[in-house]
């Protein structure tokens, strides 16, 4: 079953046709890569699935609802979570404020103190530098809070928005290790991602973009081996 879907959607900046026709689906519990070159219409997609931008036509649909029309806060509220490109923390607060902002939807403390325990237990680093502020973290536990800090909200759908970029090749491995880590916790994922074999190498399906156009689609396998993507994306 679909949990999230984008069904014939076209969007516009002014009058340039950003995303054309694009139909796209993540199941329950499932980890879903979407790929692209730079001006593919990743972004866009992602502003889209979020309420950011709004299509011309088509349909965006969530849990089994219609929220084409609906506000961001709305879709967040109903359980998407973003982890954005370069992480974007609250530098100058601590690792453990970074994460109160994200529980800022929950409001009952019980279940707060569980997700608390939760993003520790994935996490256990987060835990032993709750204390530290953000802006001090490496590129790769910076990462982990923000990720964590999207975990707060007890999504249905994490989205994760070039979680490779300004990150060194060692890290680069470790975060798509965590990205792993977090979907198999039973949280459906969307990774938008220039890096085709890290990004295919843990998802079970995915999309590739390009001038927003779908132009591939299927199983993670079945990408890696395709001739023109590794041409394309692989560099090989």
């Amino acid at each position: 079953m679909s949990l999230l879907r984008l069904a014939g959607v076209n969007t516009y900046y002014g009058e340039i046709h950003i995303l054309q026709n694009l139909t796209l689906d993540v199941g329950e519990g499932e980890l879903v890569s979407l790929l692209g070159g730079n001006a593919s219409g990743k972004s866009t997609t992602l502003k889209t699935i979020l309420g950011l931008v709004r299509p011309r036509t088509g349909a965006v649909e969530f849990a089994g609802e219609d929220v084409t029309q609906r506000a961001t806060s709305y879709r967040i509220a109903r359980g998407i979570a973003i982890v954005p490109e370069n992480r974007r923390l609250f530098a100058p607060m601590t690792v453990l404020e970074n994460l109160e902002m994200g529980a800022y939807l929950n409001r009952d403390g019980k279940g707060r103190k569980e997700d608390f325990e939760r993003v520790y237990t994935l996490f256990p680093f987060l835990h032993e530098r709750r204390h530290q502020l953000a802006g001090t973290l490496s590129g790769g536990e910076q990462q982990m809070v923000a990720m964590g800090r999207a975990l707060m909200s007890h999504p249905k759908l994490l989205l994760m928005d070039e979680p490779s970029m300004g990150l060194a090749p060692i890290l680069v491995e470790r975060s798509f290790e965590i990205i792993q880590q977090v979907h198999q916790a039973g949280v459906a994922m969307l990774v938008v991602e220039q890096n085709a074999n890290m990004a295919l190498s843990i998802a079970d399906r995915g999309y590739v973009l390009a001038t927003g156009r779908l132009v591939l689609e299927g199983p993670a396998k079945q990408l890696l081996e395709d001739e023109g993507l590794r041409k394309a994306y692989l560099g090989r």
